[in-house]
Protein backbone atom coordinates (compact mmCIF):
# COMPACT_ATOMS: atom_id res chain seq x y z
CA UNK A 1 0.00 0.00 0.00
CA UNK A 2 1.60 3.36 -0.92
CA UNK A 3 -0.19 5.34 1.37
CA UNK A 4 0.12 3.09 4.17
CA UNK A 5 3.72 3.25 3.46
CA UNK A 6 4.64 6.55 3.30
CA UNK A 7 7.25 8.42 5.57
CA UNK A 8 4.20 9.35 7.93
CA UNK A 9 2.46 6.84 9.51
CA UNK A 10 -0.27 8.94 10.49
CA UNK A 11 -0.97 10.33 7.05
CA UNK A 12 -3.64 8.08 6.38
CA UNK A 13 -5.58 8.41 9.82
CA UNK A 14 -5.42 12.20 9.72
CA UNK A 15 -8.20 13.95 8.18
CA UNK A 16 -7.77 16.21 5.32
CA UNK A 17 -9.06 19.95 4.62
CA UNK A 18 -11.07 20.07 1.20
CA UNK A 19 -12.80 23.43 1.56
CA UNK A 20 -12.25 26.26 4.19
CA UNK A 21 -12.95 29.95 4.47
CA UNK A 22 -9.65 31.53 5.48
CA UNK A 23 -8.38 29.31 7.98
CA UNK A 24 -11.93 27.93 8.63
CA UNK A 25 -12.04 24.66 7.64
CA UNK A 26 -16.03 24.10 6.21
CA UNK A 27 -15.41 20.66 4.52
CA UNK A 28 -13.46 18.18 5.18
CA UNK A 29 -12.66 14.22 4.18
CA UNK A 30 -13.63 12.79 7.24
CA UNK A 31 -17.09 15.06 7.06
CA UNK A 32 -17.55 13.58 3.56
CA UNK A 33 -16.84 9.90 4.89
CA UNK A 34 -18.87 10.54 8.41
CA UNK A 35 -21.94 12.08 5.77
CA UNK A 36 -22.10 9.01 3.43
CA UNK A 37 -20.95 5.90 5.60
CA UNK A 38 -24.21 7.63 7.84
CA UNK A 39 -26.19 7.71 4.89
CA UNK A 40 -25.46 3.87 3.95
CA UNK A 41 -26.39 3.55 7.16
CA UNK A 42 -29.64 4.42 7.32
CA UNK A 43 -30.61 2.29 3.98
CA UNK A 44 -29.22 -0.49 5.65
CA UNK A 45 -31.39 -0.13 8.29
CA UNK A 46 -34.51 0.60 6.93
CA UNK A 47 -33.91 -1.98 4.86
CA UNK A 48 -33.09 -4.45 7.63
CA UNK A 49 -36.17 -2.97 9.65
CA UNK A 50 -38.66 -3.57 6.63
CA UNK A 51 -37.48 -7.27 6.30
CA UNK A 52 -37.76 -7.75 10.51
CA UNK A 53 -41.14 -6.58 10.00
CA UNK A 54 -44.31 -9.10 10.25
CA UNK A 55 -45.55 -9.02 6.77
CA UNK A 56 -49.18 -9.56 5.78
CA UNK A 57 -51.99 -12.25 6.66
CA UNK A 58 -51.52 -13.14 2.95
CA UNK A 59 -48.05 -15.40 4.08
CA UNK A 60 -49.53 -17.39 6.93
CA UNK A 61 -46.66 -18.18 9.27
CA UNK A 62 -43.97 -16.75 7.31
CA UNK A 63 -44.84 -13.49 7.68
CA UNK A 64 -43.61 -13.81 11.22
CA UNK A 65 -39.79 -15.09 9.58
CA UNK A 66 -37.06 -12.60 9.16
CA UNK A 67 -36.10 -12.11 5.36
CA UNK A 68 -32.56 -11.85 3.93
CA UNK A 69 -29.06 -12.77 5.80
CA UNK A 70 -28.27 -9.00 7.04
CA UNK A 71 -31.52 -8.17 8.48
CA UNK A 72 -31.44 -11.58 10.40
CA UNK A 73 -27.55 -10.96 11.74
CA UNK A 74 -28.65 -7.25 12.63
CA UNK A 75 -31.75 -9.11 14.55
CA UNK A 76 -30.02 -11.16 16.56
CA UNK A 77 -27.27 -8.55 17.94
CA UNK A 78 -29.97 -6.26 18.74
CA UNK A 79 -31.93 -9.52 20.48
CA UNK A 80 -28.83 -10.75 22.14
CA UNK A 81 -27.32 -6.64 23.68
CA UNK A 82 -31.14 -6.09 24.31
CA UNK A 83 -31.84 -8.76 26.27
CA UNK A 84 -28.38 -10.07 27.40
CA UNK A 85 -26.39 -6.74 27.98
CA UNK A 86 -28.83 -3.75 28.56
CA UNK A 87 -31.87 -4.74 30.78
CA UNK A 88 -29.11 -6.70 33.15
CA UNK A 89 -28.10 -3.23 33.85
CA UNK A 90 -31.41 -0.27 32.73
CA UNK A 91 -34.49 -3.00 33.75
CA UNK A 92 -37.05 -3.73 31.41
CA UNK A 93 -38.87 -0.24 31.41
CA UNK A 94 -35.25 1.96 31.09
CA UNK A 95 -34.14 -0.52 28.23
CA UNK A 96 -37.63 -0.37 26.43
CA UNK A 97 -37.34 3.87 26.53
CA UNK A 98 -33.39 4.16 25.44
CA UNK A 99 -32.72 0.92 23.07
CA UNK A 100 -33.61 2.97 20.01
CA UNK A 101 -31.05 5.53 21.02
CA UNK A 102 -28.50 2.99 22.36
CA UNK A 103 -28.91 0.62 18.97
CA UNK A 104 -28.39 3.78 16.72
CA UNK A 105 -24.99 4.56 18.82
CA UNK A 106 -24.11 0.76 18.34
CA UNK A 107 -24.76 0.50 15.00
CA UNK A 108 -23.77 3.54 13.30
CA UNK A 109 -20.23 3.84 15.65
CA UNK A 110 -19.63 -0.06 14.31
CA UNK A 111 -20.95 1.13 10.31
CA UNK A 112 -17.96 4.07 11.04
CA UNK A 113 -15.50 1.61 12.04
CA UNK A 114 -15.88 -0.87 9.74
CA UNK A 115 -15.73 1.22 6.56
CA UNK A 116 -12.72 2.90 7.92
CA UNK A 117 -10.78 -0.57 7.34
CA UNK A 118 -11.40 -0.68 3.49
CA UNK A 119 -8.49 1.19 2.35
CA UNK A 120 -10.22 3.45 0.18
CA UNK A 121 -7.50 6.49 -0.44
CA UNK A 122 -4.55 3.46 -1.85
CA UNK A 123 -7.26 1.50 -3.94
CA UNK A 124 -7.65 4.75 -5.93
CA UNK A 125 -4.28 6.02 -5.71
CA UNK A 126 -3.35 2.50 -7.37
CA UNK A 127 -5.80 3.20 -9.71
CA UNK A 128 -3.83 6.61 -10.42
CA UNK A 129 -6.39 8.75 -8.56
CA UNK A 130 -4.24 10.97 -5.71
CA UNK A 131 -6.57 12.78 -4.55
CA UNK A 132 -10.00 11.30 -2.61
CA UNK A 133 -12.42 13.20 -0.72
CA UNK A 134 -13.75 10.14 0.85
CA UNK A 135 -11.56 7.73 3.11
CA UNK A 136 -10.21 7.01 6.37
CA UNK A 137 -11.87 6.55 9.96
CA UNK A 138 -14.26 9.08 10.83
CA UNK A 139 -14.29 7.61 14.26
CA UNK A 140 -10.44 8.46 14.34
CA UNK A 141 -11.44 11.76 14.52
CA UNK A 142 -11.74 13.12 18.16
CA UNK A 143 -14.06 15.86 16.65
CA UNK A 144 -16.60 13.22 15.58
CA UNK A 145 -15.99 10.54 18.80
CA UNK A 146 -16.19 14.04 21.00
CA UNK A 147 -20.13 14.78 19.11
CA UNK A 148 -21.22 11.37 19.96
CA UNK A 149 -20.16 11.43 23.59
CA UNK A 150 -21.97 15.38 23.68
CA UNK A 151 -25.10 13.46 22.58
CA UNK A 152 -24.91 10.58 24.99
CA UNK A 153 -23.99 13.53 27.87
CA UNK A 154 -26.79 15.06 27.13
CA UNK A 155 -29.07 12.34 27.27
CA UNK A 156 -27.47 10.68 30.56
CA UNK A 157 -28.35 14.89 32.09
CA UNK A 158 -32.03 14.40 31.15
CA UNK A 159 -32.66 10.90 32.57
CA UNK A 160 -30.89 12.19 35.56
CA UNK A 161 -33.45 14.82 35.82
CA UNK A 162 -36.32 12.79 34.85
CA UNK A 163 -35.42 10.22 36.99
CA UNK A 164 -34.71 12.28 40.39
CA UNK A 165 -35.70 15.88 39.51
CA UNK A 166 -33.33 19.32 40.36
CA UNK A 167 -33.68 18.53 44.02
CA UNK A 168 -33.07 14.74 43.97
CA UNK A 169 -29.90 15.25 41.13
CA UNK A 170 -28.31 17.65 43.59
CA UNK A 171 -28.70 15.36 46.54
CA UNK A 172 -27.32 12.77 44.85
CA UNK A 173 -24.23 14.56 43.77
CA UNK A 174 -23.87 15.71 47.19
CA UNK A 175 -23.49 11.74 48.25
CA UNK A 176 -26.75 12.17 50.38
CA UNK A 177 -25.03 14.54 52.82
CA UNK A 178 -27.61 17.36 52.20
CA UNK A 179 -29.28 17.99 54.06
CA UNK A 180 -27.59 16.82 57.11
CA UNK A 181 -25.55 18.20 60.10
CA UNK A 182 -23.56 21.72 59.51
CA UNK A 183 -20.13 19.72 59.65
CA UNK A 184 -20.56 17.77 57.20
CA UNK A 185 -20.88 20.33 54.57
CA UNK A 186 -17.01 21.03 53.90
CA UNK A 187 -16.68 16.91 52.95
CA UNK A 188 -20.74 17.14 51.28
CA UNK A 189 -18.86 20.32 49.16
CA UNK A 190 -15.99 17.98 48.55
CA UNK A 191 -17.71 15.29 47.03
CA UNK A 192 -20.38 17.81 45.15
CA UNK A 193 -16.80 18.79 43.42
CA UNK A 194 -15.85 15.11 42.56
CA UNK A 195 -19.26 13.97 41.12
CA UNK A 196 -20.19 16.99 38.74
CA UNK A 197 -16.31 16.34 37.95
CA UNK A 198 -16.92 12.34 37.31
CA UNK A 199 -20.47 13.78 34.96
CA UNK A 200 -17.71 15.73 32.90
CA UNK A 201 -15.26 13.25 33.11
CA UNK A 202 -17.01 10.46 32.01
CA UNK A 203 -18.10 11.82 27.98
CA UNK A 204 -14.52 12.54 27.92
CA UNK A 205 -13.49 9.12 28.45
CA UNK A 206 -16.38 7.57 25.73
CA UNK A 207 -14.68 9.80 23.05
CA UNK A 208 -10.92 9.40 23.69
CA UNK A 209 -11.26 6.11 24.18
CA UNK A 210 -13.02 5.46 20.54
CA UNK A 211 -10.43 7.95 19.39
CA UNK A 212 -7.62 6.42 20.52
CA UNK A 213 -8.00 2.89 19.36
CA UNK A 214 -9.17 3.61 16.00
CA UNK A 215 -6.27 6.30 15.40
CA UNK A 216 -3.68 3.81 17.15
CA UNK A 217 -5.19 0.60 15.25
CA UNK A 218 -5.01 1.88 11.95
CA UNK A 219 -0.86 3.54 12.59
CA UNK A 220 0.03 0.46 13.83
CA UNK A 221 -0.52 -1.01 10.41
CA UNK A 222 0.84 1.75 8.52
CA UNK A 223 3.91 1.51 10.56
CA UNK A 224 4.44 -2.56 9.72
CA UNK A 225 3.30 -2.18 6.18
CA UNK A 226 6.20 0.83 6.23
CA UNK A 227 9.02 -1.50 7.04
CA UNK A 228 9.23 -2.90 3.31
CA UNK A 229 10.11 0.88 1.93
CA UNK A 230 12.26 2.05 5.42
CA UNK A 231 14.33 -1.37 4.66
CA UNK A 232 14.60 0.13 0.63
CA UNK A 233 15.55 3.49 1.95
CA UNK A 234 18.24 1.98 4.23
CA UNK A 235 20.15 0.68 1.48
CA UNK A 236 18.98 -3.23 2.04
CA UNK A 237 19.09 -5.76 -0.78
CA UNK A 238 16.11 -7.52 -2.64
CA UNK A 239 16.52 -10.66 -0.93
CA UNK A 240 16.29 -8.38 2.91
CA UNK A 241 13.36 -5.90 1.36
CA UNK A 242 11.68 -8.94 0.07
CA UNK A 243 11.91 -10.71 3.65
CA UNK A 244 11.06 -7.83 5.81
CA UNK A 245 7.58 -7.15 3.51
CA UNK A 246 6.59 -10.28 3.93
CA UNK A 247 6.84 -10.42 7.82
CA UNK A 248 5.84 -6.84 8.31
CA UNK A 249 2.82 -7.95 5.69
CA UNK A 250 1.63 -10.73 7.15
CA UNK A 251 1.80 -9.14 10.53
CA UNK A 252 -0.04 -6.53 8.82
CA UNK A 253 -3.07 -9.35 8.14
CA UNK A 254 -3.49 -10.28 11.67
CA UNK A 255 -3.29 -6.55 13.17
CA UNK A 256 -6.13 -6.20 10.15
CA UNK A 257 -8.19 -8.82 11.94
CA UNK A 258 -7.39 -7.48 15.45
CA UNK A 259 -8.76 -4.01 14.06
CA UNK A 260 -12.07 -6.17 13.12
CA UNK A 261 -12.85 -7.63 16.27
CA UNK A 262 -11.66 -3.96 17.79
CA UNK A 263 -14.56 -2.51 15.23
CA UNK A 264 -17.29 -4.08 16.92
CA UNK A 265 -15.39 -4.22 20.42
CA UNK A 266 -15.54 0.00 20.67
CA UNK A 267 -18.99 0.55 19.12
CA UNK A 268 -20.44 -2.06 21.95
CA UNK A 269 -18.05 -0.41 24.79
CA UNK A 270 -19.33 3.16 23.93
CA UNK A 271 -22.95 2.27 23.81
CA UNK A 272 -22.89 -0.10 26.75
CA UNK A 273 -21.23 2.37 28.73
CA UNK A 274 -23.88 4.97 27.97
CA UNK A 275 -26.35 2.68 28.92
CA UNK A 276 -24.23 2.05 32.40
CA UNK A 277 -23.83 5.64 33.15
CA UNK A 278 -27.65 5.80 32.49
CA UNK A 279 -28.12 2.87 35.01
CA UNK A 280 -26.00 5.09 37.46
CA UNK A 281 -28.60 7.67 37.75
CA UNK A 282 -31.57 5.24 37.65
CA UNK A 283 -34.20 4.47 40.75
CA UNK A 284 -33.08 0.81 40.79
CA UNK A 285 -36.82 -0.10 42.67
CA UNK A 286 -37.09 -2.42 39.38
CA UNK A 287 -33.61 -3.96 39.37
CA UNK A 288 -34.31 -4.60 42.95
CA UNK A 289 -38.23 -6.51 42.17
CA UNK A 290 -36.95 -8.43 39.34
CA UNK A 291 -33.83 -9.60 42.15
CA UNK A 292 -36.27 -10.42 44.79
CA UNK A 293 -38.74 -12.15 42.75
CA UNK A 294 -35.96 -14.40 41.44
CA UNK A 295 -34.73 -15.13 44.84
CA UNK A 296 -38.13 -16.57 45.65
CA UNK A 297 -38.50 -20.17 46.43
CA UNK A 298 -40.65 -22.01 43.48
CA UNK A 299 -44.34 -22.58 44.62
CA UNK A 300 -44.92 -26.41 45.32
Amino acid sequence: MFLLASDDPTSHVRDVILLKIGDFPILTMHMVTLIAVAGFFVWVMTRAAEAIATGPESEGNDRYLTRGRVAQLIETMVIYLRDEMLVPVLGRTHTARYLPYLMTLFFFVLFQNLFGLIPIADILHLAGVHNTAIGGTATANLAVTGALAVLSFILIEVHAFREQGVKGWIIHNFGGLVPGPWYLFPIALLVFVVELTGHLIKPVALAIRLFANMFAGHTLMAVLLSFGVMAGKAGMGTLGITSISLVSGAAAVLVMFLELFVAFLQAFIFMFLTAVFISLLSHHDEASEHEHKETQPAAA
